[in-house]
């Protein structure tokens, strides 16, 4: 039995009539002092302020079991012309940024953080990449794929997902929640080699992955380290590094190395099988590389970042997490893709009493979203805000960490952007 259980559509249609009554200017903040008890569990909207045409930002109040929790909900309407979302990152792959930064670097009017990521290490000598788990696009631009499941970090997955699963946008402007494959290929007079990486920190099992100047300079041994079956596994000694420049191999090495990647170069490491089927290539090779992001939905995503699905066809999964209560943050969508919907919670005490994963996705379908994932949460749960008239966004919801955590990426809102 879930800790609570939110009638929907009631918070929905509550946020919409604040949307249209509550909300008169751009940047006119009112509190709503509205509740909705479902099933004796008030859910209170607090504050509603219309950052823009077709954005808003909102916050609410939710009784558990455990106490009150405190969260923040940015909803976008993409049927507005110039409303679009997509990825918020850093410089590189490979590193670090709070959110507010982010935003602002990009010119994002609001945003939430993204997907888990490698921020700590249990291999001796292995410092941790802090990139992402599962894949990225940005701007139609494919920066890397997933790491084996069993690679990730966060709360366990629901069964039949995976970290190949993404929120993101189609180029029909519609989002939705789906789940990318890596097709590709290296190709020279000795064969073909597939491709099983792309920019990421941990390449499958006899894998071959293939890092580009986007992954930036972090070292690319810690991609040969662990298993499919365990991240903790032991970095594996029979690996193998070429590199490529325009399409002529310029080196090879026994070890993976670190350093930035020019622009014109690309580095292949492989791993066990793959490390000797690499081992045939040697200095003055040509070879071409050829690597795409294949969705299993349609039409092509033009954003994409990596997500735990939590709710499917307006129902939440089978095997959701009931017991585990965390400070939480989500992405969702509605039935027609139009209206996507971002929530953090508060971090800090006394609002902390947080979300099962189970009620996390109960929130979402209350709120409207058809589909939803959960993102990375505790203290990188955190959502940005630029209201009219100020010249940054800063971070709203005190994060657990008592600072904006360093994150891999996150979903930024944009207006006019395009």
């Amino acid at each position: 039995m879930r800790p609570f259980n939110l009638v929907r559509p009631s918070l929905a249609l509550l946020l919409a009539a604040g949307f249209s009554t509550l909300v008169t200017p751009a940047g006119a903040a009112h509190a709503a002092a509205a509740t909705v008890s479902a099933s004796g569990t008030p859910i209170t909207v607090t504050s509603t302020e219309q950052l823009a045409p077709g954005v808003t930002y909102s916050s609410f109040e939710v009784s558990t079991p455990r106490g009150v929790t405190v969260g923040y909900l940015l909803t976008a309407d993409l049927r507005k012309n110039k409303v679009s979302l997509d990825l918020l990152h850093p410089d590189a792959v490979a590193q670090r940024q709070v959110i507010s930064s982010m935003a602002n670097n990009q010119g994002a009017i609001a945003g939430v953080n993204g997907d888990f990521f490698n921020n700590a290490e249990t291999h001796t000598g292995v410092t941790p990449t802090y990139s992402a788990s599962g894949p990225e696009i940005a701007d139609g631009e494919e920066l890397k794929f997933a790491v084996p499941t069993a690679q990730r970090f966060g709360p366990g997955l629901a069964p039949g997902t995976s970290t190949r699963d993404v929120f993101g946008v189609g180029v029909n402007g519609k989002a939705r929640v789906d789940t990318l494959s890596l097709d590709g290929e290296v190709s020279s007079k000795k064969g073909k080699i597939a491709l099983s990486g792309l920019n990421q920190y941990a390449l499958p099992v006899d894998g071959v992955g293939l890092f580009t100047s986007e992954w930036g300079a972090a070292s690319r041994v810690r991609s040969t380290c662990g298993t499919d079956t365990s991240r903790s596994d032991p970095c594996s000694t029979h690996t193998y590094e070429v590199t490529i420049r325009d399409g002529v191999v310029t080196a090879v090495g026994q070890t993976p190395g670190a350093g930035a990647i020019p622009a014109d170069t690309q580095v292949l490491v492989g791993r066990e099988g793959g490390a000797d089927t690499l081992d045939d290539l040697v200095v003055g090779d040509r070879v071409q590389v050829h690597e795409k992001l294949s969705s299993a939905g349609k039409p092509k995503l033009t954003f994409a970042v990596g997500g735990a699905p939590i709710l499917r066809d307006g129902e939440p999964l089978v095997g959701l997490d009931t017991k585990t209560a965390a400070v939480r943050s989500s992405a969702g969508v509605s039935p027609d893709g139009k209206t996507v919907y971002l929530v953090a919670l508060a971090g800090r005490a006394p609002a902390s009493a947080g979300f099962t994963i189970a009620e996390l996705a109960d929130l979402m379908r209350s709120l409207g979203a058809d589909a939803a994932v959960n993102l990375d949460g505790g203290g990188s749960s955190t959502v940005a805000v630029r209201e009219p008239g100020q010249a940054a966004a800063t971070a709203r919801n005190s994060p657990s960490d008592g600072a904006e955590r360093l994150v891999a990426n996150g979903i930024g809102i944009f207006v006019g952007r395009h």
